[in-house]
């Protein structure tokens, strides 16, 4: 059959929450242009219902994922970047639609995507000694401080940084054992969604990464008010709507981690693998010290 009578096999973008792919359950769509204003696909449309079960599937992962090993869990991200790796001409293709860019420059902003994954899954059995270890005391005790994850975390992706903007926000907040609701990029949603195909054919279980499309204000509402998600990463919201999500978000004592300027292409520091860590402190009695030395 010749390319000339050949029908076209158009994508159908979905959700990515629980490790399925559903459309939303609202049934809604919106159209995705690319820089030019022409017509790329058409994104689902989420709604706050999805928002709600998008939180279910990441609270039921919680538990797995952050009591899988951290070097566990740095094996899985480590596939995700080979997932990223051999898939690279696709998201080079979606990123340059989306993001208006050329080809090269793309290809650049994919690249240090897939660095940033490799970068942060050799950091999940690291950060615990950075941030953690033995405290001195006055007594005869072990003081002992260790990281945990925070639990559920809805994250704003950057709304000019479809891809690797969303790989910078999202990376640390799994690989310290957090789970994830993402809202992406609103008017460039589409690298987002395919990084759920990714998520699903790399080794994450399900549920551990919840991709949304839509409305950002539409669906941050919900989730900055929702009493099982315990921090929030509002990368992608402008300052009108961080104040008010800020607000909600103080309900339940939600972690915040406030909108600011970022170089994406910089190589990211920590601050984003500790925003979303509680510290425990462990107290232990090493028994009775004097002149004759330890006793118990």
């Amino acid at each position: 059959m010749s390319d000339a009578t050949r029908l076209s096999v158009f994508k159908t973008y979905k959700l990515y929450v629980g490790g399925k792919f559903p459309r939303s359950e609202s049934g809604r769509v919106y159209e995705v242009t690319d820089s030019k204003g022409n017509w790329l696909a058409n994104a689902p449309q989420s709604s706050r219902k999805d928002a709600r079960d998008a939180v279910v599937a990441a609270r039921k992962a919680f538990g797995g994922w952050s009591g899988a090993t951290a070097y566990n869990r740095g094996q899985v991200l480590y596939r995700v970047a080979e997932m990223l790796e051999g898939r690279k001409e696709q998201f080079v293709r979606e990123v340059a639609e989306a993001e208006g860019l050329s080809k090269t420059k793309a290809a650049a902003v994919v690249d240090a995507a897939i660095d940033r994954w490799v970068w942060y899954a050799g950091w999940t059995d690291k950060i615990a000694q950075v941030v953690g270890g033995a405290n001195p005391v006055a007594g005869p005790y072990f003081n002992l401080s260790s990281p945990e994850p925070t639990g559920v975390v809805a994250v704003l992706a950057p709304q000019d940084s479809s891809f690797l903007g969303l790989v910078s926000v999202l990376a640390p907040v799994i690989a310290t054992g957090n789970t994830a609701v993402v809202v992406a990029s609103a008017k460039a949603p589409l690298p987002a969604l395919s990084l759920g195909e990714v998520l699903a054919t790399s080794d994450v279980p399900g549920g551990v990464v919840n991709i949304l499309s839509g409305g950002t204000a539409e669906l941050a509402a919900p989730l900055a008010a929702h009493q099982d998600v315990n921090a929030i990463d509002l990368a992608g919201a402008d300052a009108e709507l961080a104040k008010e999500l800020e607000i909600a978000a103080a309900d339940n004592l939600k972690r915040v981690l406030r909108p600011q300027a970022v170089d994406f292409l910089a190589t990211p520091g920590i601050d984003r693998l500790t925003a979303f860590l509680e510290t425990k402190t462990v107290w232990h009695p090493t028994g009775a010290l004097g002149a004759s030395g330890s006793s118990y």
